[in-house]
């Protein structure tokens, strides 16, 4: 289940919110985590007999951690603005190394790497409880006046 500081932070709902709760925060970095429940619906139809999550729902997992760090990082600009809303821009060098299956609890990481203007560069990466990487992203948004 999401904690409020997730709901308060974005406008996902279930089903398609993929945090449970934010674990840690600092300047530059969160960190967040998601169990994968076995009655996920994506699960009926992505691989029936031999569930596997899908890797844009991992992707949206890892935006998603983005989303809840910014709306930290630009409390202030948002406050002056209300209508500023971040819009992914740009997906590179997705990797994915390990596959996620139901039982699953994801640890997602969200950094950031550099803000210039009103255009922010991140790194994600995701790893599974036993602590091995299921996934390494680097990723831009853009906040737009919506």
């Amino acid at each position: 289940m999401a904690t409020n500081e997730i709901l308060q932070a974005i406008p996902h709902r279930p089903p398609f919110l993929f945090l449970d709760e934010i674990v840690e925060r600092t300047e530059s970095s969160l960190t967040a985590k998601r169990h994968v429940s076995d009655s996920e619906p994506f699960f009926e139809g992505h691989y029936p007999g031999n569930p596997i999550m899908p890797g844009v729902l991992i992707s949206e997992a890892v935006f998603q951690a983005g989303a809840v760090f910014l709306a930290g990082l630009l409390e202030e600009e948002m406050e002056e603005n209300p209508n500023l809303v971040p819009v992914l821009t740009k997906i590179s060098d997705a990797r994915f190394r390990s596959i996620v299956r139901p039982g699953d609890d994801l640890v997602i990481t969200v950094s950031l790497k550099e803000k210039m203007g009103r255009f922010i560069f991140m790194n994600g990466s995701v790893k599974n409880s036993r602590g091995q990487k299921v996934m390494n992203v680097t990723f831009s948004v853009a906040l737009s006046d919506g």
